[in-house]
């Protein structure tokens, strides 16, 4: 199958031709933008993903936080102990299964969202895109995402 993304096939392993490097870079990018947002609180981008997610559902297990955020254990428990570290959150075992962790923010996580709440304006700021065009280019990249999840095969344990 010929690649839909390059004129030939000698361009097909250039860098600037893959889908793969642009969202790559752009992802990289977008992390740098909001690093001097974040930094006035001491938060990392990851830790910001993590609040963003806590503010929509408090509460939740570990396992539910790291699926919502495509992070596995290994990458989101030192996170979330850091955060703990820093007083935004607690993790408690579930009364139910002492096997599973429980996160829930506490009062200053509570308190950080309205301090946080003009970020997303400040991005859409530095965009030279529209509100409409970027609304847009989010439902097409959470679309691809989506198909491409299907297609990963379940993990075997």
């Amino acid at each position: 199958m010929p690649n839909a993304l390059v004129s030939s096939s000698s361009d097909a392993l250039q860098l600037d031709n893959q889908l793969c490097f642009a969202l790559y870079s752009a992802s990289l990018a977008t992390t740098k933008l909001y690093k001097p947002l974040l930094k006035p609180w001491g938060l990392t981008y990851p830790q910001y993903l993590v609040m963003l997610s806590l503010w929509e559902k408090d509460d939740c297990m570990v396992s539910e936080l790291g699926d919502r955020l495509f992070l596995d254990s290994g990458t989101l428990t030192p996170l979330l102990k850091r955060m703990e570290s820093a007083g935004w959150l607690q993790r408690q075992r579930d009364s139910e299964d002492e096997r599973r962790v429980r996160v829930v923010l506490s009062e200053a996580g509570r308190a950080l969202r309205e301090k946080l709440a003009g970020i997303p304006d400040c991005m859409l700021q530095q965009s030279p895109c529209t509100l409409s065009e970027l609304q847009a280019l989010r439902l097409q990249l959470q679309q691809w995402r989506d198909h491409l999840v299907a297609l990963i095969p379940p993990a075997s344990d």
